[in-house]
């Protein structure tokens, strides 16, 4: 049955600290209430940034890393210090580019590194540097297939065997997009690496490739597709070949799209295969199986999200915020 609960008013300072909050919680499913206490709140924890994304918590270091792609910058928050600059540049280390959006994109936390997808650089590449002591000195992962330059590598997940994989759109290029004349594959790809370096190319029929996740298991990965016209979340399964086996739709929102801000982005999915998804109007919930359970409603376009260690917390980039719910104690 479908029900509604509004956790928090448009920018309300209604918590104990009078910290700022935003948007709303919409209950769809009873089960959410398993994952989100209905007293929950979305609080306002960092704001002023030009498009901030690719949130990851590092629980090594108890820390928030988020980037802000059109600055070419990561910054770090902390419960203690709030907001700090962490890296810069994050993501072009040249001297001239016509990219908008030239900085990191998604981070991802492998062995104790951070590895980025690097839009100016268009490669994936690793910090060569210490967690707690970062320098903008980069080794490259991946920078071509086929010979061909990557367009703007955008997010990325490594599996359990060490294999990375990641999402090539082509936002990062000049505001041509796919006619850019940089533009040098000839499509937007979904990509491999292996533990040894070969990139294999494993998608090459979504619009727009953004968001990647993989789901417990390690068999199926889900993709999101921001593109208005076909806002759809897509799940593959691999075979032991490491071949697509199959496709499906996982969700279709092309129709929220119409009418809300946002689109299928960043995701995260949890121990359990609930998966925090970016997409029209704010972050959906979905079991496993694709069953919404609710959405967390917000004013302005959601980019992507992370879990910390424990999953009871969940962080939000989106537009100029970032955004912290404490779910349950």
């Amino acid at each position: 049955m479908r029900y509604l609960f509004f956790a928090t008013i448009l920018l309300a300072a209604c918590t104990p600290k009078e910290s700022k909050t935003i948007g709303s919680i919409e209950r769809i499913d009873s089960e959410l209430d398993k994952l989100i206490s209905p007293y929950a709140v979305v609080e306002i924890i960092g704001e002023g940034y030009a498009w901030s994304e690719g949130p990851i918590w590092v629980a090594k270091e108890n820390m928030l890393l988020f980037s802000d792609v059109p600055k070419n910058i990561i910054y770090k928050w902390t419960e203690a210090k709030g907001i700090e600059s962490y890296l810069t540049p994050s993501g072009f280390t040249g001297t001239n580019t016509n990219s908008q959006e030239p900085g990191s994109n998604g981070l991802i936390i492998h062995n104790d590194s951070l590895i980025l997808c690097q839009h100016g650089d268009r490669r994936m590449g690793k910090m060569n540097s210490s967690l707690n002591n970062p320098k903008p000195e980069f080794i490259n992962i991946a920078s071509t297939y086929n010979g061909k330059r990557f367009s703007s590598p955008n997010d990325a997940v490594f599996r359990n065997n060490g294999d990375l994989f990641f999402t090539d759109p082509p936002y990062g290029l000049g505001t041509k997009s796919d006619s850019d004349p940089e533009k040098e594959q000839p499509y937007n790809g979904v990509y491999k690496v292996s533990q040894s370096g070969i990139v294999s190319l494993l998608v090459d029929s979504i619009s727009r490739p953004n968001g990647i996740i993989f789901l417990p298991g390690y068999k199926k990965f889900i993709v999101a597709n921001s593109d208005p016209a076909k806002a759809i979340w897509y799940e593959y399964e691999l075979n032991e070949m490491d071949s697509v086996q199959q496709g499906r739709i996982f969700y279709n929102a092309t129709s929220y799209a119409a009418t809300e801000g946002g689109l299928p982005d960043g995701l995260k999915a949890d121990s359990k295969g609930n998966i925090f998804a970016s997409g029209p109007g704010g972050i959906w919930i979905f079991n496993e199986v694709g069953n919404v359970l609710g959405k967390i409603k917000l004013p302005v376009s959601a980019s992507n999200c992370a879990l910390s260690a424990d999953e009871k917390t969940l962080y939000i980039t989106a537009s100029t915020y970032l955004l912290k719910i404490k779910m349950r104690d």
